[in-house]
């Protein structure tokens, strides 16, 4: 028998989580949270039943959230959401895509999607509240830290070693056992070969230039 699902947020990441959970059939969409205005609005046929002020409401009817909130810039929005569902006690559970190959030498923190066609691989570990997207793979004894966004096709290499809160874009690749710092943003398209320090922005023109790395804080 399926369990009832809460989806906190109702954009285009949501659509994609959608997909997933379907394809998974062990939970039920029972509704989904999102702003005011789209209150009784549906996304692919499930209806947006309240917002942030309804959860002390829905926490009592409902146990299982999924935060389905997208993240490019910031991870800043997905973990507050995050932490407020943690303080008022409910379950985030894992999903994982029925087509994505999940190693059981592998640890997949709470409230962390795996969408379809993932590889996660012995020995690795995934922190909460992450996104693992569409084709990604995490090799052997990769460390992903909670709250990030590892996108489309990106390849993690063994043994490396991601912080909290950081974006890697779609096809990206590091080095193995290299080491990326908490809040860093790698774009889309890099191969990154050395560590990057927390809060910084890896873009592929600098990566041409040469030294690939922009201080967040500068701008």
């Amino acid at each position: 028998m399926m369990e009832d699902l809460i989806l906190f947020g109702g954009g285009g990441h949501c659509r994609s989580c959608i997909d997933v959970i379907e394809a998974g059939k062990e939970y039920h969409i029972a509704g989904i949270i999102d702003v005011a205005e789209k209150v009784n609005q549906s996304v692919l046929g499930y209806k947006i039943i309240g917002i942030d002020d309804d959860l002390g409401r829905l926490v009592k009817k409902y146990r299982h959230f999924l935060v389905t909130i997208g993240q490019i810039k910031s991870a800043e929005v997905r973990i507050e959401k995050f932490q407020h569902l943690k303080e008022l006690g409910v379950s985030l559970p894992v999903i994982v895509s029925p087509r994505a190959h999940v190693s059981r030498h592998s640890v997949i923190g709470e409230g962390t999607i795996i969408m379809h066609n993932v590889v996660v691989n012995a020995g690795a570990k995934i922190g909460r509240n992450c996104i693992i997207n569409t084709g990604a793979i995490i090799e052997h004894d990769a460390v992903i830290g909670d709250h990030c966004h590892i996108s489309t096709a990106a390849v993690v290499n063994g043994g490396t070693k991601i912080g909290e809160g950081v974006f890697f874009g779609s096809q990206s690749r590091s080095k193995q056992y290299i080491k990326i710092g908490d809040f860093a943003s790698v774009q889309s398209g890099v191969t990154v070969f050395a560590d990057v320090p927390k809060k910084t922005i890896f873009k592929i023109r600098d990566f041409v230039k040469g030294p690939g790395l922009k201080d967040d804080t500068s701008e």
